[in-house]
C-alpha cells in the first residue's frame, strides 16, 4: 500500500481519549445487543440519543487552514486526478441537503443543514475507473478512514463547507469536511484533504485501533 494512504497522525494527539476509546472497543461499551433497525423504520438508531448541542471530538488537532492556502486533491484510480483550489471547489456544482448525525460515542442529532459539493458531482469531474471499490479520505490533522466507493457515492454524501447557512467552523472541519449521514460520523473525515479512489480496501485510523471497518449504526457497527 503506498504510503500516502496509510493512517498517519501529526502534532500532539489527546492520548488519554484515543486509549479510552480503544478499550471501550475493547469492552464493546455503548452495544444495546437489540436487534439491528431498518433505517426506514425508525428514526434514532440502538443505543442513541438525542441531542441539541454539536460535541467536538478530534484528535488533538484542529488544523487552521486559510482559504488561499487550503487544497483538496484527487487521486489513486481516476481518470483526472486533480488538484482544487478554493475556488475550484466553489466552482464545482454547489448542493444544499439536510440529514442526520449519528455519532460513536452514542450521540445523535437531527435535522443538520449543509451546503457543499455531493460526492456524485465530485464522482463525474475526476471520473474512476471501474475497477474502483474503495475511498480512502485523509484529513489535514493525519487522519484517514475508509469507505467503500458504494457507500461514498450515495445520493445524500457532501463534502461540507457549511453548517446551518454559515461557515463551517474549524472545530467541526472546517473548511471543508465530508460527511456520510448513513454511516456513524468518525467516516465523516474532517479538515478533508485527499480523497484517494482504490481497487483495495485501506482501513483508516479508528478501523485499525478496534472500530468496526464500515460503521453502521443501524446494525450498531461500532467495533470490529
Amino acid at each position: 500500500m503506498d504510503d500516502d494512504y496509510k493512517p498517519g497522525l501529526i502534532g500532539q494527539i489527546k492520548d488519554k481519549l484515543i486509549n479510552t476509546k480503544q478499550q471501550w472497543a475493547k469492552d464493546g461499551r455503548l452495544l444495546t445487543g437489540e436487534a439491528p433497525a431498518a433505517p426506514g423504520g425508525r428514526r434514532l438508531p440502538p443505543g442513541q440519543r438525542l441531542t441539541r448541542d454539536w460535541p467536538v471530538l478530534d484528535l488533538g488537532v484542529q488544523p487552521n487552514i486559510l482559504l488561499d492556502k487550503w487544497q483538496l486533491t484527487i487521486g489513486g484510480l481516476v481518470e483526472k486526478p486533480t488538484k482544487f483550489t478554493w475556488n475550484d471547489f466553489l466552482d464545482l456544482p454547489q448542493t444544499d441537503t439536510v440529514s442526520d448525525m449519528h455519532c460513536v460515542t452514542a450521540w445523535s442529532r437531527y435535522d443538520n443543514h449543509w451546503s457543499g459539493v455531493l460526492a456524485r458531482d465530485l464522482i463525474k469531474a475526476v471520473k474512476p475507473r471501474k475497477e474502483v471499490k474503495h475511498v480512502v479520505l485523509q484529513s489535514y490533522d493525519g487522519y484517514a478512514t475508509n469507505v467503500t466507493f458504494e457507500h461514498f457515492s450515495g445520493p445524500d454524501v457532501i463534502l461540507a463547507h457549511s453548517w446551518e447557512g454559515s461557515p463551517l467552523k474549524r472545530e467541526h472541519g472546517g473548511p471543508v469536511r465530508m460527511l456520510l449521514p448513513r454511516w456513524y460520523l468518525w467516516k465523516s473525515a474532517k479538515w478533508v484533504k485527499h480523497i484517494a479512489f482504490l481497487d483495495r480496501d485501506a482501513p483508516g485510523y479508528w478501523e485499525v485501533r478496534g472500530y468496526h471497518n464500515e460503521g453502521d449504526p443501524w446494525k450498531e457497527d461500532r467495533y470490529g
